[in-house]
Order: C-alpha cells, then sequence, then structure tokens
C-alpha cells in the first residue's frame, strides 16, 4: 500500500501564515485581540528566538572555517571585492525602480485631507519617539563601525553586530590560514564541529516553523487588521509592484544568464526562506536557514554561503531601498514638495550609504528612512503619513532583501566555481 505524499514543508508554513491570517481577522473582528497578543504572539517571538539564537555562532563558525580552508587568498579579495559590488549595485538598482514607478504613477498626488490629518493624528507620537533615539548619520562612523573594539561584544550584543563578526572572523580565518598547520588545525575542527551543530539546531527548530508562522502571521493581523490598507490603498501597491518588478527583471535574469542554476530550481529551493522572512520581518532571523538552504538545496559552498550571506543580511537591502525611494516620493507629493533629478540621485546615494552596517532587524528600514528624507530636506515627520502600513511592507521588503542574498551567493558560487558536484543543475 502506498504511502500518502508528506506535504513539504513550505507549503505547511503557507498553510500556517494563511491559517494565522484568517485566526488573526476573526478575533479580531470579535473582540478577542488580546487573545492573540497575549497567548499566541509568545508562540511566534520564541520561534523566532530560537532561530536567531544561532545566527551568530553559525556565522562566525562558517566564515572561519570557510576563510582558513581557502588557501588562495587572492580568491577570498576577489570574492570580497565582487560581492560588496554586486551589492551596492542591486540596491542603487531597486531605488532606482522605486522613484521610476513612484513619479510615474504619483501615488501622494490627490490623497485626501481628512486622511493625511487622521494619520498624522494616529501615528505622531510614535513617529516622534521614534525621531528622538535617530542618530546622526555619518558615512566614516558608519564604516569606522565595521571594525569592532571588541569582537565578543559585538558576538555578546542582543541583536548581534554582524557586520563586526564578519570583520573578526574574516581575519581569524586569515590569520588560521598563515600559522602552521597543526596549531591551525584544532581550532579550524573546533569551528567545523560548531557549523554541523549549529546547522542541526536549524533543522530541529524548522519543525516547529508552521506553528511559529501561524503564531506570527495572527498577532499581525489582529494588531493592525485589513482596514489600515484602505486609505494607503495607492501607495501599497506602487511598493509591492515595484518589489515584484525588482524581482522580475533584477533578481531573475541574474540567476538565469549569470549562474549556474536555473530560475525555477532557484526560486523552488528558496521558498521556504522566502515564507520566513515574510513572517519574521528580520534578515537576521532568516539568515540561518538561507545559508542552509543555499548549502543544501542549491549546492553552493560553505566558503561562499558563509562569507556572502552574513554580508548581505547585513549590507544588502534591496527591498527597503525601493521602499524608500517611493516613501520619500510619497511624502514629498503629500507636502507639495518637488523633488528635481538632482535630490533623487541624492536619495540614491544616501540610501545605498546608508544600508550599510545597519542591523538587520524588523522596522530598520524606518530608521533609514528618517536619514533618505534629512538628505533631501523633506519633513521626517511625514513617516506618519505611511506608518500604519509599514509593518506588512516590512515582511515584504524582508522577503525581497533575503531572495537578493540568496541571488548573489548563486552568481559568485558560479563565478568562482564553488558549486558542490551537482551536473543536473541546470535541468532541475
Amino acid at each position: 500500500m502506498n504511502q500518502p505524499k508528506k506535504l513539504s514543508l513550505h507549503w505547511k508554513i503557507l498553510i500556517a501564515m494563511v491559517s494565522g491570517a484568517a485566526a488573526g481577522a476573526l478575533l479580531s473582528a470579535a473582540g478577542y485581540a488580546w487573545l492573540v497578543t497575549d497567548y499566541v504572539k509568545p508562540v511566534g517571538s520564541l520561534f523566532i528566538r530560537l532561530i536567531s539564537m544561532v545566527a551568530v555562532p553559525l556565522v562566525l563558525a562558517s566564515l572561519v572555517v570557510g576563510v582558513a580552508s581557502m588557501k588562495d587568498l587572492k580568491k577570498l579579495s576577489r570574492i570580497g571585492t565582487k560581492t560588496f559590488a554586486l551589492y551596492l549595485a542591486t540596491t542603487a538598482v531597486a531605488i532606482t525602480i522605486g522613484l521610476l514607478i513612484a513619479n510615474l504613477t504619483g501615488p501622494g498626488k490627490g490623497l485626501d485631507d481628512s486622511v493625511k490629518s487622521q494619520l498624522r493624528t494616529e501615528y505622531s507620537d510614535v513617529v516622534k519617539s521614534k525621531l528622538s533615539d535617530q542618530p546622526q548619520f555619518s558615512v566614516t562612523e558608519q564604516l569606522l563601525d565595521i571594525v569592532p573594539y571588541n569582537p565578543f561584544h559585538s558576538l555578546a550584543t542582543e541583536r548581534g553586530e554582524m557586520l563586526q563578526i564578519v570583520f573578526f572572523a574574516l581575519f581569524l580565518g586569515i590569520a588560521l590560514n598563515r600559522i602552521p598547520h597543526e596549531k591551525a588545525e584544532p581550532v579550524v575542527r573546533f569551528f567545523d564541529g560548531l557549523t554541523d551543530a549549529t546547522i542541526k539546531i536549524i533543522e530541529l527548530v524548522m519543525k516547529a516553523a508552521p506553528y511559529g508562522v501561524f503564531a506570527l502571521i495572527a498577532a499581525v493581523i489582529a494588531d493592525f487588521g485589513f482596514e489600515i490598507l484602505l486609505p494607503l490603498g495607492k501607495y501599497f501597491f506602487v511598493v509591492v509592484a515595484g518589489l515584484v518588478l525588482h524581482v522580475l527583471i533584477v533578481y531573475a535574469p541574474m540567476i538565469a544568464f549569470l549562474s549556474k542554476l536555473t530560475v525555477r530550481k532557484f526560486f523552488k529551493a528558496i521558498s521556504e526562506v522566502q515564507l520566513l522572512a515574510f513572517s519574521s520581518s528580520s534578515s537576521a532571523a532568516t539568515l540561518p536557514l538561507n545559508m542552509d538552504v543555499c548549502q543544501k538545496k542549491l549546492g553552493i559552498k560553505e566558503e561562499v554561503t558563509g562569507f556572502v550571506l552574513p554580508l548581505g543580511a547585513t549590507i544588502n537591502m534591496d527591498g527597503t531601498a525601493l521602499y524608500q525611494g517611493v516613501a520619500a516620493v510619497f511624502i514629498a507629493q503629500v507636502y507639495g514638495i518637488p523633488l528635481h533629478w538632482s535630490e533623487q540621485l541624492t536619495i540614491i546615494l544616501t540610501a545605498t550609504l546608508a544600508s550599510i552596517g545597519t542591523a538587520a532587524v524588523p522596522g530598520v528600514g524606518m530608521i533609514m528612512l528618517v536619514i533618505v528624507l534629512q538628505s533631501v530636506h523633506i519633513p521626517p515627520e511625514g513617516i506618519a503619513l505611511i506608518f500604519g502600513v509599514d509593518r506588512v511592507l516590512d515582511m515584504l521588503r524582508t522577503t525581497v532583501n533575503v531572495t537578493g542574498d540568496a541571488v548573489v551567493a548563486s552568481v559568485i558560487a558560479t563565478q568562482e566555481n564553488l558549486f558542490e558536484e551537482n551536473p543536473d543543475a541546470k535541468t532541475i
């Protein structure tokens, strides 16, 4: 007798998302949103913590092993240069797409005055508190912050300072590469064992993914509901259209023409990564799964995933950058502020630079948007106009962010011939 075919993980997560949205909406409509907040949401928070728990040790261990095992340091330098260039290029393209589509559609033109007043009233206090915590942006400081004063502090902080950890792990791996083999080998073996152990933890935690995702989505819908989309529908759908466009005209061709993978194989493999990113709104929380999937399902070697993906989770924010382009134009249109080509070029440059070193956690796009608005003298208080739909858009742009990380890893692995042996890669 044939055994029934088991549902794959991405289908289970998708079912959990739909079920969570329905449960959140029904309980909220019935006046029981507190049940979700008090009893369901903690399940989702626990799941995210379990995933996040292994992010820092996995990045440190896998990168140290990858670099220490790479005998050709010129190759490492080449990979680093290509990775950084690709990330900055795709981010700049994403902002440009956002600006173009916003200028063509004019989402901020004709917004009703009563809606403006209502949005400002509802969210002005929240925005003011965020603005008061906003540090001054400095390119020099952003670059200096890449080098940690104390790597153990970077490892121990609540969110994990990923770019500093990558920098330290890179240098530790190079140092192990240059000392006698008998001294380096025990250290490399320790980190290699730690990498395998953290990946096993990920596999165990992901068994609970459908339950965690159900709780996360139910909490979002119970907190915000669907009605928040109505007054800002045009703005919301312009951002979504831009994100879809970026995936179709940037990511898909990169996979088709610059990697050894097929578009179908790539997107099928990373579907569970995308669903987790959508649910968690955190590139950092999704990073361990992204590394695991890229290695096991796409066949990308650890020396690429251990370097390219952690770096991407920190500096590659294509979805966030595109959203900032649309948001800046939207707020400027609402206030009646014209944005000339020079100011829009400033937005592209500022948003690209601001993405470097920004924490890969939920809501970071709003902080980056403040920097962008200030660069072209748009009142940052205008964020109150879009704050209501930011949580949902954060989920969508994070999905694009992690997809971009995997795309660049696939391209780098192809160019450097760092795929595991898989002769059928183009036919799957």
